[in-house]
């Protein structure tokens, strides 16, 4: 609400910088539920992963014993089924972790924005996200275990 007085400069009122300020805060405290949930999106993302990495490479490792031991004469099949669920495992973390990257790049730039144009106030950290370190990380396992899947080589030999 606006005062008009005989002073040219029209004059607000303190309940309206009262208002501007409560919204103010309550935009910056929506980037962070924003950013939180984008993390939670990619944690789903990780569950979902390292649940077909890790059956892929329990299915090909319980085969590979078996083919080892004298059990079974061709464990090809499973061989195969195993090292396609790491594959598709590492290809939804990939997509997860570019899907994650893309969009926390868009809410930075948007929050920055806002806050040039004082609409936020912006002050508060918006830190590289745990979750995306954790991803890289599972990302460099899963191709190190489909390296030592395919090629019987590495550490997971």
């Amino acid at each position: 609400m606006i005062l008009m007085t005989a002073d040219p400069k029209p004059r607000r009122l303190v309940s309206d910088d009262v208002a501007v300020e409560l919204s103010a805060r309550r935009t910056g405290m929506s980037f962070q539920r924003t950013r939180m949930s984008a993390d939670r999106t990619l944690m789903a993302v990780i569950r979902t992963s390292l649940s077909l990495i890790g059956f892929g490479f329990t299915i090909f490792q319980f085969f590979q014993r078996l083919r080892e031991a004298g059990t079974l004469t061709h464990a090809g099949s499973a061989r195969n089924f195993g090292i396609t669920l790491v594959a598709l495992g590492i290809l939804m973390l990939i997509g997860g972790i570019v899907y994650h990257s893309q969009y926390m790049l868009g809410l930075r730039a948007q929050r920055k924005d806002m806050a040039a144009d004082h609409l936020i106030h912006g002050e508060s950290r918006f830190p590289v996200s745990l979750t995306l370190i954790t991803a890289i990380l599972l990302l460099v396992t899963g191709i190190t275990a489909i390296v030592s899947m395919i090629f019987q080589i590495g550490p997971f030999n």
